[in-house]
């Protein structure tokens, strides 16, 4: 009598008649390229296969993928994107990071500087669909890297590996719509380019790293978050297992510095940094406000927003902006039958640049958000604002505590030194 596991294994092979074994893989791939046949140009057995594991060989997801991402393709004629798009100033000079060489097995490097990256004032100076053209023509390069180094070496080379540099990181990043544009845009790469990516390693993270990951979490694929590697202070030994020193920019651990010497390789690594606002676009679109609540501040009036904080610790977050004039800003604390000012009342030209801010609540309770247009007898004020309690570090710690300790290859995480020895990984 067969046993259910051989059951099992004559159902995952099959035999040709010439005894060659048929995988699960293989037939499924067959299957695949008779339903895509009307779309296939130039891809070939290998590249096909990438969009069968992308859905873990589940034929007809693998190709709603693949049908979706050709009529994106064709939408945002990524064909000729290298030829015959010019991107934005703005984003050519603020969007950071660079591809600085390749790996020992002839792949892609990437160095993401996440630290450096000012999402929001990229988002109020292009348009999404310019940083999605971005990112895709950035691809678009990679994929030729590929064919240029698989001719170069005689074999076929595939994937990028990313250095994700978090130095610099700040409560900015907090930022919720910002945040969620970034994961948008990697959504985007791994919806058109499946499985490229072969490593994601994290170096310089920050105290609030556990914060991030859970904010974004929910937004990354299973299968990104099994190449993410979260690396201590000694990346630099790490790095250099799969990347020559050569390679390696030499203020990561390795070797490769600008033609002057600089280490932080800035010719091939765009450093990003703050958006000058002369790159704004109009900020009386409402487009960049469609997050937001909408409301009028009469003339001679203030709005008070309560907000409850139940955890010391939870970061206060919020965004706004005016149309056309200024408005008082402000947020006090209900202390007893009082309220405390913890960020004092003051004018804030909302109406040319969009404000926002954060403040960490040592102490739970009711805080009030202050727009003040108490100052104007003439005019009332169209304000757009978001506000969001985000949860204390200590308690998303325990959350991400198991994913954080397997994505960790080296070291300690450097917010936990500075925490009780029970919050170790």
């Amino acid at each position: 009598m067969e046993s259910s596991n051989g059951k099992r294994k004559q159902s995952w092979t099959l035999q040709h008649m010439e005894g060659e074994a048929v995988t699960k893989e293989d037939i499924a791939l067959r299957k695949f390229k008779e339903k895509v046949s009307d779309l296939i140009t130039t891809q070939d057995d290998f590249s096909l296969m990438k969009w069968l594991k992308a859905r873990c060989f589940d034929v007809d997801k693998a190709e709603a993928m693949f049908r979706a991402s050709m009529a994106y393709r064709e939408r945002m004629k990524v064909d000729s994107l290298l030829t015959d798009w010019e991107p934005p100033e703005v984003l050519r000079k603020y969007m950071t990071g660079g591809s600085v060489g390749h790996d020992k097995e002839g792949s892609a490097v990437r160095v993401e500087l996440y630290g450096r990256l000012d999402m929001k004032g990229l988002m109020y100076s292009c348009r999404r669909q310019d940083m999605e053209k971005f990112k895709l023509m950035q691809n678009e390069m990679l994929v030729k890297d590929w064919a240029d180094m698989s001719r170069k070496l005689n074999k076929r080379v595939d994937g990028v590996t990313v250095i994700f540099d978090m130095d610099g990181v700040s409560s900015k990043m907090l930022w919720r719509p910002g945040l969620q544009m970034y994961l948008h845009l990697v959504r985007v790469l791994e919806d058109n380019y499946p499985e490229a990516l072969k490593k994601l390693f994290i170096v310089n993270a920050p105290r609030i790293f556990p914060l991030l990951y859970k904010i974004s979490r929910p937004l990354v694929s299973e299968d990104t978050k099994k190449k993410i590697h979260v690396l201590g202070a000694d990346y630099a030994s790490t790095l250099l297992e799969y990347i020559d020193a050569e390679e390696l920019p030499a203020y990561l651990g390795g070797t490769k510095t600008d033609p002057d010497g600089n280490p932080k390789c800035e010719t091939i690594i765009n450093q990003g940094g703050e958006v000058p606002e002369k790159y704004y676009m109009n900020t009386e679109d409402e487009s960049c406000c469609q997050h937001m609540t909408q409301v009028n501040v009469a003339r001679g009036d203030q709005l008070s927003i309560d907000t409850q904080v139940k955890e010391p610790g939870s970061v206060l977050r919020w965004e706004f902006k005016t149309d056309g004039y200024d408005i008082g800003f402000g947020v006090f604390r209900q202390d007893g039958g009082e309220k405390v000012a913890v960020v004092p009342v003051e004018r804030v030209n909302s109406h040319m640049v969009p404000e926002d801010g954060s403040y960490t609540c040592d102490l739970p309770g009711t805080y009030w958000i202050v727009f003040d247009n108490s100052f104007s007898w003439a005019r009332g004020k169209q304000l757009f604002y978001a506000i969001e309690v985000v949860a204390p570090i200590l308690e998303t710690e325990k959350e991400v505590t198991q994913e954080v300790s397997r994505m960790y290859e080296v070291g300690v995480a450097p917010w936990v030194t500075e925490r009780s020895e029970t919050t170790k990984f």
